[in-house]
């Protein structure tokens, strides 16, 4: 998977880039390529009739900077993730398999839209920031934190695991007036490649 980051997406493009016509998106979990799935964004919010964000630039959210569920032992940094040039979603470098990865195309923590957060299970280092994530329960608090320190609690509502050739769009990615949070990672059984054939999908609101 590239190491390598492309500047992160324009928050106010968020009900653009939510409406995803095809993807698969997947997170490298194991040694080697990984088949990634593409996102290709609707028509530009002008042309869609999308709102613009009225949110002066010097009042946008801080971009979050560590994810917790300390039911389960989890405590990662994050990274911001966009899409590579093939308009795949990018994922956490294998290397870096303890932080997770904040997709840029989607809302901030906290606010309203759906935020999404990636992370690697295990990757050929070992054991990654998301291993234990399938051991979570309904009703579980998740916390992310911003970079000036604020905290927005969420609560589990529902885990889902499905087939990476199946992977839900609308529903983790589409437009919501909750301030919902989706944790995703690698899940199931593994293919001829070695590589996991489902995502885990965490789904929890703000509290």
């Amino acid at each position: 998977m590239p190491a390598a980051h492309r500047p992160a997406l324009s928050r106010a493009r968020f009900a653009t880039l939510a409406l995803l016509t095809f993807v698969t998106l997947l997170t490298g979990c194991l040694p080697g390529p990984d088949p990634t799935g593409r996102v290709a964004p609707t028509a530009p919010a002008a042309a869609s009739g999308a709102p613009k964000s009225e949110r002066p630039a010097a009042d946008a959210p801080a971009a979050p900077a560590e994810v917790a569920v300390p039911s389960v032992g989890i405590t990662g940094s994050l990274m911001e993730l966009g899409l590579n040039r093939d308009r795949t979603v990018q994922v956490p470098p294998a290397e870096e398999g303890m932080t997770a990865g904040w997709y840029t195309g989607g809302a901030v923590p906290g606010e309203i839209g759906a935020a999404v957060i990636i992370g690697h299970n295990d990757t050929r280092f070992g054991e990654a920031v998301f291993h234990d994530l399938k051991k979570i329960k309904e009703g579980a608090d998740i916390t992310v934190t911003d970079k000036t320190g604020k905290a927005v609690h969420f609560t589990v509502a529902a885990t889902e695991s499905v087939a990476k050739n199946a992977f839900p769009t609308e529903k983790v990615y589409g437009p919501t007036q909750e301030r919902a949070l989706r944790l995703i990672t690698c899940d199931g059984d593994f293919d001829a490649q070695g590589h996991p054939v489902d995502n885990l999908i965490v789904y929890a609101t703000a509290s």
